[in-house]
């Protein structure tokens, strides 16, 4: 008896749900003209298309992140002199990325400069396809000399400080002494 209760006004509730309603409608603002509502959302769109211009920051390059590319990447550089003067090629060839990344972080600002170091680094490369190791070496020799590259440098702890907090790129590497009492 009870099931059919509820299922009488579960059908009565429906049925009044879905009956034609005698109220009439009140005007609200989206009553409008094709032409208004087009024109909105063309206003809208230019906003929203300007928005990633406001929000284009290029803080990436810095005096900071070029010092941090040449010397991660060119103390990684520097440290194939061994592999260079013995004709590893394979050593070399692992090391691909140090030598992109440094032409693209230490030249982040001059294209010039960028575009000399990457023909560089492309002349290393070819001597290596080439198999030929005084190209190597004499391409390796002068893309140091071109782009100043050095090491980082030994530091001990007793003498000096290499960084300063953990944030620092020299912190895991030869320069990455610090002195504690």
């Amino acid at each position: 008896m009870k099931l059919s209760l509820i299922a009488a006004a579960l059908a009565v509730s429906s049925a009044a749900a879905f009956a034609p309603s005698s109220v009439e409608r009140t005007s609200s603002v989206l009553n409008m003209d094709r032409r208004s509502a087009f024109g909105q959302i063309a206003t809208a769109g230019a906003v929203l298309a300007g928005v990633p211009a406001i929000a284009s920051a290029d803080g990436s390059v810095s005096g900071a992140t070029i010092n941090r590319a040449r010397g991660l990447y060119g103390d990684r550089i520097v440290n194939l002199k061994s592999a260079v003067d013995s004709g590893d090629f394979r050593a070399i060839a692992a090391e691909k990325s140090a030598f992109i990344l440094f032409n693209s972080g230490a030249y982040a600002n001059n294209k010039v400069k960028k575009n000399a170091a990457i023909a560089q680094t492309n002349e290393i490369f070819a001597g290596i396809r080439a198999g030929d190791k005084a190209a190597v070496k004499a391409a390796y020799e002068k893309y140091i000399a071109a782009n100043a590259i050095t090491g980082l440098p030994d530091v001990d702890p007793q003498s000096g400080q290499g960084y300063c907090n953990d944030f620092d790129f020299k912190t895991r590497s030869s320069a990455g002494a610090i002195y504690v009492r």
